[in-house]
This record gives structure tokens, C-alpha cells and sequence, in this order.
């Protein structure tokens, strides 16, 4: 039996590839992707412009995804086969220092299925059990395809403690910046604004509870919370700019490997800024937002603009690289569900 897989072999290269299908070891579960997302770190991945530490190539890709067990693996009781599911992408090792504090997203030993390990972009993926979350059966398997970048943005907010009614603005119209717009409504913020880089993404933005929508310029009164979410050196140095004198800068996105920031000290001190940088999720927060997704308190699907099937990948791809028209995120539909 075989199965497909999307995979890097090196970088600049990109292809279907049938390999040998999964079968899981003690502690481990097959699950049968249904949807797997796309983002700017897979475009990375594949151009070979991911820091060397944080990737091991071949690779498969795939680190948003959802989907259905298929086999379960001796020592597994809590899980079985059909069961809806999400699995966390960064497996910890749960016996460092960092996981034993609950920060979980920076391990000791750093392991990411699509990264370092075979990702979920094919027809099968091989997890350890104790990193897979049950869906509820009301909740839809491409909603739960974004429980990844939720959760990105979820562990950043947690950090940041947004206050209610406070004033709070989004630099970045992407995945993670439009993700941050619906997230952040769940502490009751006076106004949400938006810096984005295409007008075409208003109506989006808008349907997530962005109040102001603007083009590029963060031109505004400053604000309490500000949420960088383009990954950019200029975005970072705007986004500290438009923060209010004892606010607090988010940062969120990530720029290229090696690139600097330039800030004015004086600013940071005088200004009683803080500013609080957030990588990957942890393993409590992915499980807030599951929960968040079981209780039907979020819907992130909403944020879905393109579907293609799997082996219409180099469209896909396109569509993500492409600079102009409407865009959220971009899914892969594997088996569907």
C-alpha cells in the first residue's frame, strides 16, 4: 500500500510523491488528513529560506491541518480509530526544563511535524498520541485546519493580556494578523484597527470585527495594544511607533532569518513600552483552542478564501505567493470531511 505526500526534497523543489503508508508504533496514531493549510513558512520551506536549526530536508509539508484516525498503536486507549481530530504540530519532549514550566513551544529539543518531521500534506501522517486533540462532532474539520495558526496567535495574546475597552490595532492582513482581529475580540476591546497591505482584504477584516481598516499607513491615535503581524523590519518599527505610552508592542510575525531592527532607545524608556515576542503555541493553549472550537465560541474557517485538491498543489502555491486580489488562508483539501 502506498499513499501521497507533498514533499521538499531540497530546496527548490516541490512535488507529489507516492511513499510506503504509515503504520504506528506503541504511542503513536495514523490519522487520514482531511484539509492541511498553507502559509508564507511552507513558501519558505520550499525556497530554502528557513533558519538550518528549525529544518530537516527531505520533508513532507504540512503543519495546519485536521483529520480522521485510521490506526492507533499499541499502549493507546484514550483514542481510536474514525475520531475527528487535530494534532499540535511542535512535539515537546516533556522532560526539559521548558516543557516541565508548561512553555512547551520552546523545548529543548526542537521537533515540528512539517519542518523536522513528515508533515500532514498527504493521505496519511504519523503523530504521537499524546499530542492529538478529539474534535466535537459539530465542530467542521476545516475550521479545526486552523487550530495551528490559532493557536499561534492565541499563545501571543495570553502574553500580551489584552485589557477590555481597550484600543487595539493589527498590523498585517494575512493568516496570522486576520486570526489575531477574531481572537483578540474574545477580551471585549473598544475598537480593533487594521493595517493592511491590500484593500481587498477590508471586507475580510471587517467580517472579524475590524472597526477601522487602513492601506499601509499605521496613521492613528496610538494605541494600547498593538499587534505586528506582517513580519517585516518596517513592521516592527511601526508597530512600536504606534503604540501608546504604556502600551504593549505583540509581535507575532516572522522576518526573514538575520533581519535587524532599528528603534530609538530613548522611545522605549520614555514611552514605559513593553513588548512581548511570541513563538509557536504551547501545548495548554492548543488545548484552549480546541476547546474554544468544541464549544463553538470561534469559527476561523471563515478566514478560508482557497481550496484546491492536493494535486493541484502548484496552484496553491500561486495563489499564496500572489500580491494582488482577496486572500485569507489558502487550504489544501486532501481527503475532504
Amino acid at each position: 500500500m502506498t499513499r501521497r505526500a507533498l514533499v521538499v526534497e531540497q530546496p527548490g523543489s516541490l512535488a507529489l510523491r507516492r511513499r510506503a503508508s504509515l503504520e504506528p508504533g506503541p504511542g503513536e496514531v495514523v490519522v487520514r488528513p482531511a484539509y492541511c493549510g498553507l502559509c508564507g513558512s511552507d513558501v519558505e520551506l520550499v525556497r530554502g529560506e528557513v533558519d538550518a536549526a528549525f529544518v530537516g530536508y527531505p520533508l513532507t509539508l504540512g503543519h495546519e491541518w485536521s483529520g480522521t484516525i485510521g490506526a492507533v498503536g499499541a499502549g493507546v486507549s484514550r483514542l481510536r480509530p474514525g475520531q475527528r481530530c487535530v494534532g499540535e504540530g511542535i512535539v515537546p519532549c516533556g522532560r526539559c526544563a521548558s516543557c516541565l514550566a508548561g512553555a512547551t513551544n520552546v523545548c529543548d529539543t526542537y521537533d515540528e511535524l512539517g519542518f523536522t518531521r513528515e508533515g500532514a500534506a498527504g493521505d496519511e501522517v504519523l503523530v504521537p498520541a499524546r499530542i492529538v486533540h478529539v474534535l466535537a462532532d459539530s465542530v467542521p474539520l476545516l475550521d479545526a485546519a486552523l487550530v495551528e495558526p490559532a493557536a499561534v496567535v492565541l499563545t501571543g495574546l495570553e502574553k500580551a493580556a489584552p485589557r477590555p475597552d481597550s484600543r487595539v490595532l493589527v498590523i498585517g492582513d494575512g493568516t496570522i494578523g486576520l486570526l489575531a482581529a477574531m481572537l483578540v475580540a474574545l477580551w471585549s476591546p473598544r475598537e480593533i484597527a487594521m493595517v493592511g497591505r491590500r484593500a481587498e482584504q477590508e471586507e475580510l477584516a471587517r467580517v472579524l470585527g475590524v472597526t477601522s481598516f487602513r492601506v499601509d499607513s499605521p496613521a492613528g491615535p496610538p494605541s494600547d495594544l498593538v499587534i505586528e503581524a506582517a513580519g517585516s523590519s518596517a513592521a516592527i518599527e511601526a508597530a512600536v511607533g504606534a503604540t501608546r505610552r504604556g502600551g504593549t508592542t505583540l509581535l507575532l510575525g516572522l522576518p526573514p532569518t538575520g533581519a535587524t531592527v532599528t528603534l530609538p532607545a530613548d522611545l522605549l524608556v520614555n514611552n514605559d513600552l513593553t513588548i512581548a515576542a511570541s513563538f509557536g503555541y504551547t501545548s495548554s493553549i492548543w488545548a484552549r483552542v480546541v476547546e474554544l472550537l468544541n464549544g463553538g465560541r470561534i469559527a476561523p474557517g471563515r478566514i478560508v478564501t482557497h481550496r484546491y485538491p492536493l494535486e493541484a498543489f502548484v496552484q496553491a502555491f500561486e495563489t499564496l505567493t500572489s500580491s494582488t486580489g482577496r486572500r485569507g488562508k489558502v487550504i489544501l483539501e486532501v481527503a475532504g470531511g
